[in-house]
């Protein structure tokens, strides 16, 4: 095609544009007054030299006249030899310390003629857009991050004949974008940390990082430059030697790997099972791995690899190896230790002791379905097997010195103390302790009625014993109570006054009103 001639001052100026600007033709064209025609055809010749900018503005007019019209099939023929090198290029590039700078010397080393650095690298871009499944893997060391997200849609199954609606969770690696997937119950931090734990095992080691979606599941608070992780999926990622690196809000190209996968996940993963129904979470899942594994073994569609392939070359080894013990998922929370030296999880209405010196303050606990560990100033105080049912678990050595006794002292030894005291007293103990649901607490009560002996003479604590037995109210506060406000000194003033009543047989005595 016979190319319209025109200045190089106005030729160098598209080329400018179009190497140096998003312009397109028609804005080039507009910019500059040259047809689009004769900008799209210049262009084009630009394109085919293989000519950095750099390079062809250092070009005489001639010289860059001479290599704008270089024959077709001279650039066809570098075209070709660049495009055999690029699939070797895709599976270099992951390895540590390989650069794009380094391949291209291997290349030019084997084509002397071949193109220049800048365009080399510019065909290589395009060739990798033309190929959708490998958009962006260029960009991935080997190892080094792992995208994870939930997809737009749910997959219905059953349940004791409940039909439920499975979130569906993907997974996939940087470089060789070997893909996990999982149908979940939900969305919820732990089942998205199941998920995250269950991909991990599925790939037999860590990457460096882990990025997910702004989730709330993984990211308390999202942010450009540095967001909040949550405690558990933060402690998740402790116990697998890596770290979570969120993308940032509003920036699709820092997740379009996974959302690419999401997509590929549609079409060969999901668009098969549409008709089928699965009786159970475990069924879908054993379908939805069994296309997983032959989209994996599927070789993209212009390279002589799988992800399979490209996984066990380039990610696999550069895994971390994972941890002897599976991962099990532990909840946080932050808590006040109480007077009586416990906190209490909630879900349990459980009680778990502390040291008594850290009553009343705030400490941080962390608990999994079968321990409870407390932590104070990132050190762990107490460790608890976890019970999940109402009362409460004390560790002997958290109990102050004079709080120790109770574990030395069986029931029969502490109504032997009461007895020592009075006999009402000793009676009061006894049914205290026969009517109590945790002995720990009737302890602390009988305990507080025997040393009110150290401040009321006996005589007075027997009496208060005697009325707190008459009237039902089986405890220390009520025995207190009597004494302070003296009503034992009134009851004893009215049996006084009775015995000293004279004998008459007409005086009827408190047996004639029965």
């Amino acid at each position: 095609m016979a190319r319209k001639r025109i200045s190089m001052k106005a030729l160098r100026q598209v080329i400018e544009l179009h190497h140096n600007t998003g312009f397109s033709n028609r804005q080039i064209a507009a910019a500059t007054g040259v047809s689009r025609p004769v900008v799209a055809d210049y262009i084009a010749a630009y394109d085919r030299s293989g000519l950095s900018w750099d390079e062809f503005a250092g070009l005489s007019d001639s010289e860059a006249t001479l290599r704008l019209s270089a024959p077709k099939g001279d650039i066809d023929a570098r075209m070709a030899s660049a495009v055999a090198f690029f699939p070797y290029m895709l599976t270099e590039l992951p390895g540590v310390g390989v650069t794009r700078e380094g391949l291209w010397s291997e290349y030019r080393g084997k084509h002397p003629d071949g193109f220049g650095y800048s365009q080399f690298c510019l065909h290589f871009r395009t060739w990798c857009r033309a190929e959708t499944e490998v958009t962006l893997t260029m960009e991935h060391k080997a190892g080094d991050r792992l995208y994870v997200d939930f997809a737009g849609v749910k997959r219905a199954y059953r349940e004791h004949g409940v039909e439920r609606e499975a979130e569906l969770f993907v997974a996939i690696l940087g470089a060789s974008q070997y893909t996990y997937v999982e149908a979940l119950r939900s969305q919820q931090k732990e089942d998205f940390i199941i998920g995250n734990r269950n991909a991990l095992w599925f790939l037999g080691g860590a990457p460096a990082a882990i990025t997910p979606d702004c989730l709330k599941s993984g990211v308390s608070k999202a942010d450009k430059y540095e967001s909040e992780i949550n405690a558990e999926y933060a402690d998740f990622a402790r116990h697998h030697g890596t770290v979570i690196f969120p993308a940032r809000p509003h920036s699709p190209r820092d997740k379009a790997l996974v959302e690419g996968a999401v997509n590929i996940m549609y079409t060969r993963i999901l668009a098969p099972l549409r008709h089928r129904e699965f009786e159970s979470l475990d069924a879908l899942n054993a379908a939805l791995w069994e296309l997983m594994d032959e989209h994996n073994a599927k070789r993209f569609q212009r390279l002589p690899f799988s992800r399979a392939e490209l996984f066990e070359t380039i990610d696999k080894p550069a895994l971390k190896p994972l941890p002897a013990v599976r991962y099990e998922y532990t909840s946080f929370k932050t808590a006040t230790v109480g007077f009586n030296y416990h906190i209490e999880i909630r879900e349990d209405r459980h009680f778990y002791s502390v040291p008594y010196a850290y009553a009343r303050k705030q400490v941080d606990v962390a608990f999994t379905l079968r321990t409870v560990e407390i932590y104070h100033d990132n050190r762990r105080i107490a460790f608890h097997k976890r019970v999940s049912a109402p009362g409460y678990s004390t560790s002997p050595e958290h109990r102050p010195a004079h709080h120790r006794f109770y574990l030395e002292w069986t029931p029969e030894r502490i109504i032997s103390w009461a007895g020592e005291t009075s006999v009402h007293t000793r009676s009061l103990v006894k049914e205290i302790l026969e009517r109590a649901a945790y002995p720990d607490q009737s302890y602390r009560s009988c305990v507080g009625i025997i040393n009110l002996s150290k401040k009321y003479p006996l005589e007075r604590l027997d009496t208060a014993c005697r009325m707190a037995i008459a009237e039902g109210a089986h405890g220390y506060r009520a025995v207190k109570n009597i004494l302070e406000k003296g009503r034992d000194l009134i009851n004893a003033k009215d049996d006084e006054n009775q015995k000293l009543l004279p004998f008459h047989e007409n005086i009827r005595g408190q047996a004639a009103y029965k």
